[in-house]
């Protein structure tokens, strides 16, 4: 079962317990903050998850929190919980490198608004979160600060490309990491670290501002920002804070209200993935997610989803088309990192992107007719369940290698960038330990801005399914 909660001053204790603590005076932010930052001092200097760290800023924010409350005033839902936020989201404490020597001077002029929205929320931004040049592998590794190691095995990858946050989070470095998903950027590190990662409906929270400035179709359909925590309603406590229309962001909205008590309480499991076989620790882990939720009432059926290679295909062909666009070292100015150049090279030689106007019309067009079968079966099974990936957590650098590795990255995520494809919300989190040590995790899927039933179903998981106790490394 679950492990009991630790104590609120704890570097391992919820989002939720620390905000209550903090705003019950229990303990004070500034107590919250020196621990992570202690934390940090210890942990990450082996682990690499972080690559700029605040602690004169971070306290200095924490003792507004302690002001706030000492006054009288509310800080905020989320008072003195200490975050992370990744390369690529603007935070005017350093630059928004993206992980690429190219913007190392890059200071941005304001904070992004889900960072602006979680400081109000009475958030610490403590560091910054590892990542690839530009968010581009599966794993988390680059020229400007480095590798990110997996904290269960140092030998497998932390998973790309929020693996810093993601680690970050699963060692009680930050209680909340701030992440993005283009092609499961949040679920698969989620997924190698044993943390639990939103994929939120395109649209429902705002991404980086657009100041004239061109932003390639498959980021603007695909790509969403979100959060990471260690439990299921850290998550959604996050994301009430950072959802919502933003006027620095055309594709943002306000989040509609969606009708899902007349919905029925059916869980579709995916097992059959047009034929790629799962690995026995999946499957199990899977497993275990379906007995916790049909122990809680919820029906489970096996369900075969529609046309997902087809759909796998088109996300790729799209994305490398496009990325072969916008990382043109012509245009950067300069090249990308060494393993960022190389996924490049294999990825579109593999994809095989558009090469005609038509083609890439035509494929936007096929879309629509994908995401209406799919919408379909989410009206009658209006969760999914299935794997984050098809594989263990593979080695480091598997991504890399020559086309074979490449197909093989994309085949082992054929669910996952689907639901970047298709701008679904998704939930990845974890099932246990697998017999290797490694922690195993499932993904829910639902209807756009379905959350809330992601969130229910996903809170019958975690309340049932063995924790997955102390990371050995760390002692």
């Amino acid at each position: 079962m679950s492990q009991p909660p630790p104590l609120p001053a704890s570097a391992s204790a919820s989002a939720a317990a620390i905000a209550a603590a903090v705003r019950a005076r229990e303990v004070s932010a500034q107590e919250v903050v020196d621990e992570h930052l202690a934390r940090i001092a210890r942990v990450d200097p082996t682990l690499n998850a972080l690559t700029v760290v605040f602690p004169d800023r971070a306290r200095a924010a924490a003792a507004e929190v302690d002001a706030a409350l000492a006054a009288g005033r509310d800080p905020g839902p989320l008072a003195g919980v200490p975050i992370s936020v990744k390369e690529n989201i603007d935070l005017t404490w350093s630059a928004t490198t993206n992980g690429w020597r190219g913007l190392a001077d890059a200071v941005p002029a304001r904070d992004a608004t889900i960072v602006r929205r979680l400081r109000q929320a009475g958030a610490v931004p403590v560091a910054r979160g590892n990542m690839p040049d530009f968010g581009m592998r599966w794993d988390t590794d680059n020229d400007v600060f480095g590798r990110t190691l997996n904290p269960w095995n140092r030998e497998r990858s932390a998973g790309g490309s929020s693996g810093g946050d993601a680690v970050a989070v699963a060692t009680g470095m930050s209680a909340i990491g701030l992440g993005n998903d283009f092609g499961g950027s949040l679920r698969l590190p989620a997924y190698a670290a044993g943390v639990v990662g939103l994929r939120p409906s395109r649209g429902l929270v705002p991404r980086a501002a657009v100041q004239g400035q061109p932003v390639a179709l498959t980021l603007q359909q695909f790509s969403v920002n979100g959060p990471m925590a260690r439990r299921v309603d850290d998550v959604a406590l996050a994301l009430q804070v950072i959802q919502g229309w933003d006027a620095d962001d055309p594709v943002s909205l306000a989040a509609p209200v969606v009708r899902l008590d007349g919905l029925p309480r059916r869980i579709g499991v995916v097992r059959d993935l047009a034929g790629l076989e799962l690995d026995p620790e999946v499957a199990a882990g899977i497993d275990r997610a379906a007995a916790s939720v049909s122990r809680a009432g919820w029906e489970v059926v096996d369900v075969e989803v529609p046309l997902i290679e087809e759909a796998a295909v088109l996300w790729r062909r799209l994305s490398c088309t496009d990325m072969l666009i916008s990382l043109d070292p012509a245009a950067l100015g300069q090249p990308l990192g060494r393993s960022a150049t190389a996924f490049l090279r294999d990825s579109t030689a593999a994809a095989r992107p558009y090469e005609t106007a038509r083609e890439y019309a035509e494929a936007w067009a096929r879309r629509a007719a994908l995401a209406a079968e799919w919408r379909r079966l989410l009206v009658e099974v209006p969760v999914l369940l299935g794997p984050v990936s098809v594989a263990r957590m593979r080695e480091i650098d598997y991504d890399l290698g020559g086309q074979e590795a490449a197909d093989r990255a994309w085949r082992d995520l054929w669910l996952t960038v689907v639901v970047n494809f298709l701008g679904l919300p998704a939930l990845a989190l974890p099932t246990g330990l697998g017999a290797d040590g490694m922690p195993t995790g499932v993904q829910l899927i639902g209807p756009a801005f379905g959350e809330q039933l992601l969130f229910d179903a996903g809170r019958a998981i975690e309340a049932a399914v063995p924790g997955l106790g102390p990371i050995p490394s760390l002692g």
